[in-house]
């Protein structure tokens, strides 16, 4: 049965409840749509509706974002996220499709040089290649600001937006490119409503996701010399898009050399959410990418 408004289903990894959204027919091959850090899937939601008609679209919400359980102790590091991925993963037959963004990008490399199997091929928009350019040896002194950092985490408290329209201008704000619907969308699903904005009484609106999963918080346990070691193994078509506005553009000749099987695509004037900056572009590509033979993809 094809749902023409997307359905949310819940699974369980590592003692958590996780969240996921699907769009179209659970008979068609999957594909899986993965969010960076402080977003949630329904950022997803104009991609995942269009390439519904020729896939089961899956979108999940990471650990700490969206409606995802909160993790106890606050463990957001990668290799936790990648167990949670892959315990998704298995809940689907057939090789799976990935449309990733960011951190979610990370994600996805560890766990298709993991088990490459898995994957049919991989599309990372701005992919995060690592967290630390070497591998992070504990110290005494590494060991004194890693306890006065948590401990600070302990009494932040997280900002109040009075209204739904302050929270969309924040999102406006990170992301200028957005279309006001896009915007009102993103901050919509980003937001749950807390009973007191803490200055007049009224109910405020704060972010869903866990502000221990924030880059630079969460512990970094992967780095870049360690991910190379997965990103040898991950012999799945992978295409990896960058905006051309976006710092992460210096890294584009060196993903498309740490993977034997990738492509780069620069989309000039898109930044750092090239999928919210240019949708239609996305969505042809996805197209195009994701119907090739794994075995012996064309040009894009």
């Amino acid at each position: 049965m094809i749902h023409a408004e997307p359905t949310q289903h819940f699974y369980d990894s590592q003692r958590l409840r996780l969240a996921y959204w699907t769009w179209g027919d659970p008979a068609n091959p999957p594909c899986i749509c993965l969010h960076g850090g402080r977003d949630h899937s329904r950022s997803w939601d104009r991609i995942a509706t269009a390439l519904s008609d020729s896939y089961y679209v899956v979108a999940p919400d990471l650990r700490g974002h969206g409606d995802s359980q909160w993790a106890v102790g606050g463990e957001y590091g990668t290799s936790q996220n990648v167990v949670d991925f892959l315990t998704l993963i298995d809940r689907f037959d057939g090789p799976v499709r990935v449309l990733a963004h960011s951190f979610g990008g990370h994600v996805t490399f560890l766990a298709a040089g993991a088990y490459p199997e898995r994957f049919h091929s991989i599309i990372a928009i701005e992919g995060r290649l690592a967290g630390t350019p070497q591998p992070q040896r504990l110290s005494p002194q590494s060991l004194r600001e890693l306890v006065h950092a948590r401990r600070d985490l302990e009494t932040r408290l997280p900002r109040v937006y009075p209204d739904l329209a302050a929270a969309t201008l924040r999102v406006s704000e990170q992301n200028p490119r957005l279309t006001p619907q896009t915007a009102h969308h993103i901050a919509e699903h980003a937001v749950r409503q807390v009973p007191s904005n803490g200055s007049d009484g009224q109910p405020g609106f704060v972010w869903k996701f866990d502000n221990w999963s924030r880059p630079g918080v969460r512990l970094e346990d992967v780095s870049l010399e360690e991910a190379k070691l997965f990103f040898a193994q991950l012999d799945r078509p992978l295409l990896y898009i960058v905006g051309g506005e976006s710092g992460a553009k210096r890294n584009t000749q060196d993903a498309v050399r740490y993977f034997p099987n990738a492509r780069a695509l620069v989309v000039p004037g898109a930044g750092h959410w090239v999928h919210h900056d240019e949708p239609a572009l996305v969505i042809r590509t996805a197209r195009e990418f994701f119907a090739q033979d794994p075995a012996s993809p064309g040009p894009i």
